[in-house]
């Protein structure tokens, strides 16, 4: 096929609620990354909780939005995408806001009556009741609203606008920090989401693929829940593959408190974490092509094992030059590992149950981003604060990336494998 053919192919192949999605998810993305950028230091240097509390609220923040995506699918696959979308967007902004106003005058009653900790949980719980609708319905428009010999590309791209506005968040947060107070990095956060409420409400229309069985109630929705998981093999291969998030979500859990702490405290961590997702956005189509001909399963075990190893640069070369190597070689394996990881989630989901399937695709991020926080804050505050052996807390890391690596090899080599799931 010529280059101008695939390009047709591209240009046809996707259809207008694909792009008008994932542009808005771009935004949306810019607005979790310049919160998630700020949160674990803004928790511990203004809000005065220890490290380890820091860590386990930002792991909580990170892991709810995530595991209430798999309930979100269920949902968005009877409420339908569009007014899924809206709903999510009009509630993302609301919670950023208030997230961004713990400390206003107006909340001064609240904090007299309820322990800040309870307060800045509850608080923190909010977006992820937005991000839950987000996710599996930007995912299941990009399944819908594409056509067959273009969605892979089609996940590429989604990945790479994820991933610039992974990048622009972070920006966002160093700059808004630097010029004015934290708190205003979270309503930034809050305007650019309301934006995408109005995005959606003007020029999305709902994706439908010719012949596809819909589901007709919120009982069959519950139903198409219950499916996913009374099947074992799938739901191991998602427990499993929560150890590769573990290890990933270090970088915006403890990463920044450990370079600030140990390392530089002058150090922009806010600025320093816009290298993965630039990486990722110049290298994710590259990537994509070297690995095309990997089958899926396999290209997901190799990325798992890059992103493990990736910790030793840090032991290497405990400076701020080491930890944006570390996070360079941390995104070549989420680049190598997550277009091919949404590919073969998509393919196993039945007709009609693409939100359920993709929601449930998330829920390995939630498990990891909850358990990371903790798994993080007891790291960092027996290496760094009791031992004072700091880089030990990266060989913890990496084990338990390489540990998951191993498991997920022997799952595609026996369950899978033996039960015919397809790992293409």
């Amino acid at each position: 096929m010529s280059f101008n053919q695939r390009l047709h192919e591209i240009r046809t192949g996707f259809e207008r609620p694909f792009w008008v999605a994932n542009i808005t998810e771009l935004f949306e993305r810019l607005s979790y990354y310049a919160a998630f950028a700020s949160l674990a230091r803004y928790l511990h240097e203004a809000l005065r909780f220890p490290l380890d509390q820091a860590s386990s609220l930002t792991g909580l923040f990170g892991g709810l939005v995530w595991f209430l995506a798999a309930f979100g699918g269920a949902f968005a696959d009877r409420l339908g995408f569009r007014r899924a979308l809206s709903l999510a967007y009009l509630i993302l902004s609301c919670s950023y806001f208030l997230l961004g106003s713990l400390a206003a005058s107006w909340l001064a009653p609240i904090r007299d009556r309820v322990p800040l900790v309870a307060l800045v949980t509850v608080v923190l719980m909010l977006p992820a009741l937005g991000i839950a609708l987000v996710k599996p319905c930007v995912v299941g428009t990009t399944a819908r609203a594409s056509s067959e010999n273009v969605r892979s590309i089609g996940y590429s791209i989604y990945y790479t606008l994820v991933n610039i506005g992974g990048a622009a968040g972070p920006y966002v947060a160093s700059w808004v920090h630097q010029r004015m107070r934290v708190e205003n990095v979270f309503r930034v956060a809050a305007i650019s989401v309301f934006l995408m409420f109005f995005a959606v409400l003007l020029f999305f229309r709902e994706p439908r693929r010719a012949g596809e069985a819909q589901t007709a109630s919120l009982g069959q929705a519950l139903r198409n829940f219950g499916t996913v998981i009374s099947n074992p093999r799938f739901m191991l291969f998602l427990v499993i593959f929560s150890g590769y998030w573990i290890v990933y979500w270090q970088e915006f859990i403890i990463l920044p408190l450990y370079v600030h702490e140990y390392v530089n405290a002058s150090t922009d961590t806010e600025l320093m974490l816009i290298t993965g997702p630039l990486v990722v956005i110049c290298f994710t189509v590259l990537v994509s092509l070297l690995t095309q001909k990997i089958p899926a399963f396999t290209a997901v075990v190799i990325g798992s094992l890059i992103t493990s190893l990736a910790w030793v640069v840090l032991i290497a070369s405990p400076t701020v030059t080491g930890a944006y190597a570390t996070l360079v070689v941390v995104a070549i394996g989420e680049i190598t590992q997550s277009p091919r990881y949404y590919e073969y989630i998509s393919r196993l989901a039945p007709s009609g149950q693409q939100g359920t399937y993709m929601g449930f695709a998330f829920l390995p991020i939630g498990i990891g981003s909850l358990i990371a926080g903790v798994f993080g804050g007891k790291l960092i505050h027996h290496f760094g604060e009791v031992t004072h052996q700091p880089q030990r807390i990266w060989w913890a890391v990496t084990a338990v990336g390489v540990v998951t690596t191993l498991l997920l090899w022997i799952y595609d080599r026996s369950l899978a494998r033996k039960a015919g799931v397809a790992t293409g």
